[in-house]
Order: structure tokens, then C-alpha cells, then sequence
């Protein structure tokens, strides 16, 4: 199933709005945008990808906050959606997330997915200690780290 051009259009510019306002530090202004753009996916939207980006989005807006709890609520939410699954950044967030508030071993498994999905340069953006952590809980691969 695909999404009407007209209401795709009206998505990507929600969406676009919304990356401009979170590189702007308006997170506020930006989840409107992005809660906006959520309200426009046709139902069930858990069968359409944009819901997965919409998703993505939330989160690292909610990572950026530091709400963690709803960070794992949203990722959780977009692993049930087109794309997400095996998505490193997706894992990376829901991971970084896990262990924020807790959950060091579901973070292990996401951390996990992410590494073996785009290895150790998806953690150079971010602190030291979510790397620093997955390695307590791997082996390290054959040529190292």
C-alpha cells in the first residue's frame, strides 16, 4: 500500500519542519510537527514506512530531551513497523535508551544489532560509554576493536 502523493507531500514537509526545528533546540515546535505528520499516515499506520521514520524521529528527539522512557516507548512502538527492524540507528537509540533507564540487558541486545549492522563508527556521534558498555557484553571480533 502506498500513501497518496498529496498526503505523502504534506508528510515530508511536517517532517522536514520538524528536523529544522530540532537543529534549531525548538524541540517543543519540532514534536508538533512530527506529531502532525503522525496524524496524516493513513490507518493502520503501522503498515506504512513513514510511520517508521516518523518514529525515528520522535525518539531522537526524545533521545536528545533525555526522556528515555519514551524513547524506548516510540522505538519500541516503530521496531512493529515496515523497515525498522535492523535498522542501526533505530537499534543504536533504542539501546542507548535501554540502558539509560535501566535495562542493561535488552540494551546488550540493541547495542548489539546496531554494531553488527553499521559497526563502531555509528557510535562515534555519541558518548564514549554506550560503546564502553557493549564491550563488556561481546566478544570482541577477529581483528579487534
Amino acid at each position: 500500500m502506498s500513501i497518496p502523493e498529496a498526503i505523502m507531500a504534506d508528510i515530508e514537509r511536517l517532517c522536514a519542519e520538524g528536523d529544522s526545528l530540532v537543529e534549531q533546540g525548538k524541540l517543543a515546535d519540532a514534536y508538533k510537527s512530527y506529531m502532525a505528520a503522525l496524524q496524516q499516515v493513513p490507518e493502520p499506520a503501522e503498515e506504512y514506512e513513514a510511520t517508521t521514520w516518523i518514529l525515528a524521529a520522535l525518539g531522537d528527539l526524545y533521545f536528545r530531551a533525555k526522556d528515555y522512557g519514551q524513547v524506548v516507548t516510540v522505538l519500541s512502538d516503530a521496531m512493529q513497523c515496515p523497515g525498522a527492524p535492523g535498522n542501526p540507528f533505530l537499534h543504536l537509540r533504542l539501546g542507548q535508551a535501554q540502558l539509560e533507564v535501566g535495562n542493561e540487558d535488552r540494551a546488550a541486545d540493541e547495542l548489539c544489532r546496531a554494531y553488527m549492522g553499521a559497526g563502531d563508527e555509528i557510535f562515534e556521534e555519541d558518548d564514549p560509554k554506550y560503546f564502553a558498555f557493549l564491550k563488556t557484553r561481546i566478544q570482541p571480533p577477529a581483528g579487534g576493536w
